[in-house]
């Protein structure tokens, strides 16, 4: 039978899925209903009243269409569709009542909220409310709630519409939050007064449809309008997570998720909506040489000369780091091999497999994660790796999906079946699979970037294909895809490719230690370890300051666009290396980033598809017996994987919060 069911809104006549709200139904018929509690991730609140809508046949008072389904609706007197007006007096003047007692407690604080200029309260005032106020009495104030240096709370201005609380318990898993009291007494709060524990709470910012919670670090320092869009993609973990980076002038002011239902959503984690404080701390703005032991500033002709003059002739190894664009990696590679050089780009000595896309990236999109019935989790914590990914997790199993979890046991948010620590365990489940449609195999790096790396990577592969399942590589560099895309890579790992280098390119990669002997050249954006190791520094931009290509964990190439411009003498990745490239004389064949990408698609067609997932050739590895070892979890901070990161004062603050909670010796029951 089908559960099709037609309606009438403001004379519109839709056929929608019977279990729609009216809300729901009335956007698929393109009329607009206001609402501040419905948000169509969470769950359904119904406390606001502003969506109230008459329904002809049904009661005498409106009802809230956020809370009615459409097959509930009573059909005409013949069978006709029920109708649902959205615009008639009765409705004006209920939103109009709404809208009067939403504004009673309301403080007049406008000029100095941050929500002004896009706040939705404003914006319904206007369009659905009245231009008077018969409310006489004192305005009710409400104590504000300290949620830790991310999220400023002014509380008086909340309207009570618990988005918040209902993305902290639903989506990011946290139960730190909720409302007290009844009627005038009513408020949201933190229970025990805790600041929020969670890598996802900056998203309630942008949920809040009020001015009761704000950016923290952002306060007061733009108005919107004042700010240029740009449309870009992040690059804090491998998720490609699509962003919006706001600018003045030349810095970055906020950076705010973008909506994208294949990758993540509309949610953002907290490192990569405040790390653009980091943007602007221990940049490098002009080229630098070593002499005598110290680094001194250099033009741009002297840098590169002495970076050429030491690459002639001399083995030469080239590390791509985890913030690298396609384009970078790209040219790098091209440089180096014609210098007779090697390239890599798994600088945490990731096993994984060069040329076998169905064992770097997998064979599952992201979205598969919904439709999963069970997951099991591999030498992995999402929630520090990709929390993004980790609430899709989350939601998967509030929907029924069973997680397995072998490695160290951790707090996910969600229940998981622990299976074990160590390889044994997941040697003996692969002894005995069978045929397990709607399963998903999630690999972490800490599986894979141990000695036995690639045995690991060969059992769990011997499980998908004996299971059915579907396999995913959860990377924790957002260059790392791309870079083995392209071939940045050398059998036998960074070992073999540096192995006897007297001269060692080095492309922003900043987690790995070069021990002493080589000469080393480092480009990137922020004075890290690699800066202080370097011999020549030449100054990159930053992933906002220059339009690149990433490939995501499932194979998504993606553009991030520039929305501004690198610091002093910094220039783009790829043109410097375009620079280098005629100081030795061996010049890469192209003067534009158009034609270093025609270069590149034409000799990875793949890379052209953008938002594309690409199908990948299953080819599974010889199966191997992994060491007896216990799994390690790849990132111990999650505050402080990149110099971006380090750069930043917030991620510093929010390290040592986490550092400290963590330490807390918890009181007896």
């Amino acid at each position: 039978m089908s559960n099709l069911k037609k309606i009438s809104i403001d004379g519109i006549e839709v056929e929608v899925d019977g279990a729609m709200t009216i809300i729901q139904a009335a956007e698929a018929a393109g009329v607009e209903i206001p609402r501040f509690c419905y948000h169509e991730r969470l769950s359904i609140a119904g406390n606001c009243r502003m969506c109230l809508v008459e329904v002809q046949g049904g009661p005498p008072k409106p009802a809230a269409s956020c809370a009615m389904q459409v097959r509930d609706l009573r059909p005409g007197p013949n069978g006709e569709a029920p109708v649902v007006k959205t615009n008639s007096p009765m409705v004006k003047k209920a939103r109009e009542g709404v809208m009067e007692f939403l504004l009673i407690n309301h403080p007049l604080d406008c000029p100095i909220c941050d929500q002004g200029g896009e706040c939705d309260l404003q914006d319904q005032a206007m369009a659905y409310g009245v231009d008077f106020s018969r409310y006489r009495e004192p305005k009710r104030a409400s104590e504000d709630l300290n949620l830790g240096p991310l999220v400023e709370t002014k509380m008086t201005r909340c309207i009570s519409c618990t988005r918040c609380v209902r993305f902290t318990t639903e989506v990011a898993g946290i139960t730190q939050m909720g409302q007290t009291g009844r009627g005038e007494d009513s408020e949201i709060t933190s229970y025990l007064n805790l600041t929020l524990d969670s890598n996802l709470q900056g998203n309630i910012i942008d949920l809040c449809p009020v001015g009761a919670l704000t950016s923290k670090p952002y306060a007061f320092t733009a108005r919107p309008w004042e700010l240029t869009k740009t449309e870009s993609i992040d690059v804090m973990d491998a998720l490609g997570s699509n962003i919006r980076v706001d600018t003045k002038g030349r810095e970055v002011m906020r950076i705010l998720p973008r909506n994208h239902d294949g990758v993540n959503e509309e949610w953002i984690s907290d490192k990569t909506r405040f790390v653009w404080d980091g943007l602007r701390r221990q940049r490098l703005d002009t080229p630098y040489v070593r002499e005598n032991g110290k680094l001194r500033k250099a033009s741009w002709g002297e840098a590169l000369s002495k970076a050429a003059a030491a690459m002639k002739g001399k083995k030469v190894a080239g590390l791509v780091g985890d913030l690298a664009p396609v384009e970078a990696a790209y040219s790098l590679k091209l440089l180096v091999e014609s210098q007779g050089g090697k390239v890599e780009c798994r600088t945490d000595n990731a096993k994984l497999p060069i040329g076998n896309r169905s064992a770097y990236v997998g064979t599952a999109s992201i979205e598969d994660i919904d439709t999963a019935k069970v997951i099991l989790l591999i030498g992995t914590n999402p929630r520090v790796e990709a929390p993004v990914l980790n609430a899709r997790l989350r939601k998967a199993w509030t929907n029924g999906a069973m997680i397995g979890l072998f490695g160290e046991k951790v707090d996910l948010t969600y229940d998981y079946k622990h299976m074990g620590t160590d390889r044994a365990a997941l040697v003996e489940l692969v002894g005995r699979v069978t045929e397990k449609p709607n399963t998903l195999v999630i690999i972490g790096q800490g599986a894979i970037n141990e000695a036995d790396g690639e045995a690991v990577l060969s059992q769990a592969m011997a499980y998908v294909q004996g299971s059915g399942a579907k396999f995913m590589v959860l990377h924790t560099a957002a260059s790392r895809v791309g870079a083995m895309d392209v071939g940045a890579v050398t059998e036998g790992g960074l070992a073999a490719a540096t192995e006897g280098a007297e001269v060692i390119f080095n492309l922003g990669a900043d987690e790995v230690e070069i021990a002493a002997g080589p000469f080393v050249i480092y480009q990137g954006s922020h004075g890290d370890r690699g800066a202080n190791r370097a011999d020549v520094i030449l100054p990159g931009a930053a992933y906002t300051e220059e339009n690149g290509l990433f490939v995501n964990i499932e194979g998504r190439p993606q553009l991030a666009f520039r929305a501004g411009f690198a610091p002093g003498e910094a220039k783009e990745n790829w043109a410097i290396l375009r620079a280098l490239s005629a100081e030795l004389g061996v010049q890469l064949p192209w003067d534009s980033l158009a034609g270093l990408r025609s270069a590149l698609i034409a000799s990875h067609p793949h890379l052209g598809r953008i938002d594309e997932v690409p199908t990948n050739d299953w080819q599974p590895l010889a199966v191997k017996a992994p060491a007896k070892a216990t799994f390690r979890n790849s990132v111990k901070d999650f505050y402080l994987t990149n110099p971006i990161a380090r750069a930043s004062s917030v991620m510093a603050e929010l390290s040592a919060m986490a550092k400290a909670r963590s330490a807390q010796a918890m009181a007896a029951e």
